[in-house]
């Protein structure tokens, strides 16, 4: 009985002993415990991006109403060039209302001003504004219009408006810009237009008021700033040697065409050195 009580004792001591050494340690002596704090979880998770603060209404109109005078009043120009052009003051006025992208309006009156025929002229101003439905397919996005309207603004997306819309912090900046720069220069385009095409009229014959440098000067003064990287200044300069080039041994507006393909030219070179790069890297 003495035996079994002492040899109980000692498992009951080696027992604790071990249970003691297992056991995490605990605060000594008012000592608290070094825990993890609860809301370590939410320090470590990255905060999240502060809004952009809204814009005032009237500082996106007058973004907006300034970029569409400025722009507005070159359609001036293109109702010189195209009644110089031989086309008629309807036929003029009917190309803004339209067509209403002046890249694409200076490239047809050019083509048929070099003698072009109507059918190449067209196709090269249908290439310059392709650019635009890429422009749509952001603009949906960001404007989120109902689809009753989205066929309406469809005809106002162009590089201006694409510029003031994509600038603004928010949606709604984004709408009213939109809005006022398509509607300040629908109505400023069309109306120089038609100012420009009397006046030409009027004039008779405009290259000996040497107004027929007036389409290719604003033409490039439209080109010039989209040209911001080095892949689209290459493809500009080749396809200037392209139409340079050709225009003395094809029909007029067929050196347009072929000066279109400087573009996947382009891309195709530097699509080859960026994979050749590559495999260097390896």
């Amino acid at each position: 009985m003495g035996r079994t009580s002492a040899s109980a004792g000692a498992s009951y001591a080696s027992a604790r002993t071990y249970k003691t050494r297992q056991s995490p340690p605990r605060s000594v002596r008012g000592v608290a415990e070094q825990t993890v704090p609860s809301d370590a979880g939410e320090l470590a998770q990255p905060k999240p991006e502060p809004k952009p603060e809204p814009k005032p209404d009237a500082a996106v109109v007058r973004d907006g109403l300034g970029v569409g005078v400025a722009v507005g009043l070159s359609g001036f120009a293109f109702g010189v060039t195209s009644a110089g052009s031989g086309l008629t003051v309807p036929q003029t006025c009917v190309l803004s209302l339209l067509v209403f992208t002046g890249a694409s309006q200076f490239a047809l009156v050019g083509a048929l001003v070099g003698g072009g025929n109507p059918f190449t002229a067209a196709a090269g101003a249908f290439f310059l504004g392709v650019r635009n439905a890429f422009y749509g397919l952001r603009l949906s996005q960001l404007l989120a219009l109902p689809r009753a309207v989205r066929p309406f603004a469809a005809h106002w997306v162009i590089d201006e408006t694409t510029a003031v819309t994509l600038a603004q912090p928010t949606r709604r900046s984004a709408r009213i810009g939109f809005t006022v720069t398509g509607i300040s220069l629908y109505v400023l385009w069309n109306l120089t237009t038609l100012l420009g095409a009397l006046g030409a009229e009027a004039i008779g014959d405009t290259d000996a008021w040497g107004l027929d440098a007036a389409g290719p000067a604003v033409f490039l003064a439209l080109l010039a700033p989209m040209l911001r990287t080095t892949r689209e200044r290459a493809a500009a300069a080749l396809a200037v040697v392209l139409g340079l080039g050709l225009l003395p041994v094809l029909p007029g507006g067929v050196p347009v065409l072929v000066a279109a393909l400087a573009a996947p030219v382009v891309l195709y070179v530097e699509g080859r050195s960026a994979r050749a790069a590559r495999e260097e890297l390896r």
